[in-house]
C-alpha cells in the first residue's frame, strides 16, 4: 500500500482534521450547556453557587461543568401539604417526619380535645427567597402551619370548631399563615386553607353526635318557626295598617261632623240674637218637619165627638 505524506493531503481535508476536535468541543459544550424550564416553572441559575438569574420557561444556556447550575421550581404549580391525614394525592412536601395522629390532636380553648384535619395550599411566589433564605422552607412552612393552627384553635371552644366556627377559623389561619411566611422570607404565598374533618375524640364521639342532633333540631324549629312567622306577620300588619286607616278616616269624620255642627249651631246663634222671636218658630217648625215623619199616621179624634163609629177617609192616598 502506498503512504501518503502530509503534503500529498488536501488542504480542506487538513483544516477539518485540524477543526474536529474543536468542534467535537463546542458540540458537547452545547449539548451539556443547554437546558429546558417546564411551562409551569422558573429556573434559577446560580454561577459557582452564587445566585445568577431566574430564567422563565424554554429552552436555555448554560456554562456546564459545575460552573453554572439551575434549579426548576414549579412556581405556577399549586402545592399542598395534608395535616392530620395522609391520602398519597397533590404535591404535599415535609411529610416524611411529621406524625399525622400527633397532627390532628388540639387542644380548644375551653381545654377540650379535638381531632383536626386540614390542607394548605399554596405555592413558589419568589424563588430566590425560596433557595437561599431559608434552609428548608417546605418544612418550616409544615412547622409555621401547625403552629398557626393551633393558636388559632386554642382560641375558640370545642362547639365553634366542630360546628359554627370553620369559616372563621381557615379565614384567620390564612392571614396569619401569609403573614408568618412573609416575615421568615419563605418565598411562599399560601393560598387556600381548608378544613377537612374536625370531630371530637373517639370516646365521646356519640354524645357529640347526639348535641349536634339537639342542634340540628332546635335549628330546625326555629325556622319552621320564623316561615311562619314570616306568613302571620305580613297579614298582621296589614290588618293593623287597615284598622288604622279606618280609625283614622272615622275620627276625621267625626270631627268634621262637629265642625260643621258646631259652625251651624254658630249661624243659628248669631241669626237668634237679630230676632229670637222668629228663630224660635222657625226652629220648632223645622224640627217639628223632621220629627212627626218618623212617627207614622197616627188619628187623633176629638173628645166631644158623639158618633159611635167616627167617620174616617180610608182612601189608598189616606192609609
Amino acid at each position: 500500500m502506498k503512504n501518503i505524506t502530509p503534503t500529498q493531503v488536501p488542504p480542506i481535508v487538513r483544516t477539518a482534521m485540524a477543526l474536529a476536535p474543536l468542534a467535537i468541543l463546542i458540540l458537547i459544550f452545547l449539548w451539556t450547556g443547554a437546558y429546558t424550564v417546564p411551562a409551569e416553572s422558573e429556573g434559577v441559575v446560580q454561577r459557582f453557587g452564587r445566585y445568577l438569574e431566574t430564567v422563565q420557561s424554554g429552552l436555555h444556556f448554560k456554562i456546564p461543568y459545575g460552573v453554572d447550575q439551575v434549579t426548576i421550581l414549579p412556581v405556577r404549580r399549586q402545592l399542598k401539604m395534608e395535616f392530620g391525614f395522609r391520602d398519597n394525592s397533590g404535591y404535599g412536601r415535609g411529610e416524611e417526619n411529621s406524625d399525622p395522629e400527633m397532627e390532628r390532636s388540639m387542644v380548644t380553648g375551653d381545654r377540650s380535645l379535638a381531632l383536626v384535619e386540614w390542607t394548605v395550599q399554596y405555592r413558589i411566589s419568589d424563588p430566590r427567597q425560596y433557595l437561599f433564605d431559608v434552609q428548608d422552607p417546605d418544612e418550616t412552612m409544615r412547622a409555621a402551619a401547625e403552629a398557626v393552627m393551633r393558636e388559632v384553635i386554642g382560641d375558640r371552644t370545642v362547639d365553634e370548631v366542630i360546628t359554627i366556627g370553620r369559616q372563621d377559623i381557615e379565614n384567620e389561619n390564612l392571614v396569619k399563615l401569609n403573614k408568618v411566611a412573609q416575615e421568615y422570607h419563605l418565598g411562599l404565598t399560601i393560598d387556600f386553607i381548608q378544613l377537612k374533618n374536625v370531630n371530637p375524640p373517639r370516646q365521646v364521639q356519640a354524645s357529640f353526635d347526639e348535641v349536634s342532633k339537639a342542634q340540628q333540631e332546635k335549628q330546625n324549629a326555629i325556622n319552621v318557626a320564623n316561615s311562619e312567622a314570616y306568613k302571620v306577620l305580613p297579614l298582621a300588619k296589614g290588618d293593623a295598617s287597615r284598622l288604622i286607616s279606618e280609625a283614622k278616616g272615622y275620627a276625621a269624620k267625626r270631627v268634621n261632623e262637629a265642625d260643621g255642627d258646631v259652625a251651624r249651631f254658630n249661624a243659628l246663634f248669631v241669626e237668634y240674637q237679630r230676632a229670637p222671636e222668629v228663630m224660635r218658630q222657625r226652629i220648632y217648625v223645622e224640627t217639628m218637619s223632621s220629627v212627626l215623619p218618623q212617627i207614622g199616621k197616627k188619628i187623633i179624634l176629638d173628645d166631644k165627638g158623639q158618633q159611635v163609629l167616627p167617620f174616617l177617609q180610608l182612601s189608598p192616598e189616606n192609609k
